[in-house]
């Protein structure tokens, strides 16, 4: 039997690829006959089916580990809104509980009444960023800036 019919039949026997069959004894190989002959050449490993090979997942891994750390996270990296990268409410909730601890530390030094005042500004939206918030305690414009 031809090398090519062989590698067909062990395919077909094995239900596998004829890419994975190796042939590792070519005589004994040519010399067979039937599909039995064949199953004996496997037995014996004459005839031998490599083992298919999967997707690695080691640079997977490392990649990982390395986005972990920072790399490739930058803006050209990434893609969609800006809210597939941080959702608007965590993004909130970092915004506020930044403002509100600025806010702490101001009370203080703030006018009767103009804390409480401040704090709703910042829950409602108000107040973009610390500057802004620091502008409005140092002017007294809180009353001001909860009308508007």
């Amino acid at each position: 039997m031809s090398l090519k019919t062989v590698k067909r039949v062990v395919s077909r026997l094995e239900k596998t690829g004829v890419s994975r069959v190796r042939i590792m004894d070519v005589k004994a190989a040519e010399s067979a006959l039937t599909a039995d002959d064949i199953r004996a050449l496997l037995k014996s490993g004459a005839v031998v089916v490599i083992p298919e090979t999967g997707t690695g997942r080691g640079k997977a891994r490392i990649r990982d580990i390395r986005r972990k750390a920072g790399r490739g996270r930058g803006e050209g990296s990434r893609h969609g809104t800006p809210s597939a990268v941080l959702t608007d409410k965590k993004r909130w909730m970092r915004r506020v509980r930044a403002l509100r601890r600025l806010l702490k530390s101001l009370k203080s030094s703030l006018a009767l009444g103009d804390y409480k005042r401040l704090y709703r500004m910042v829950k409602g939206g108000s107040v973009r960023d610390k500057k802004q918030l620091v502008e409005y305690a140092k002017a007294g414009n809180a009353a001001e800036g909860a009308k508007k």
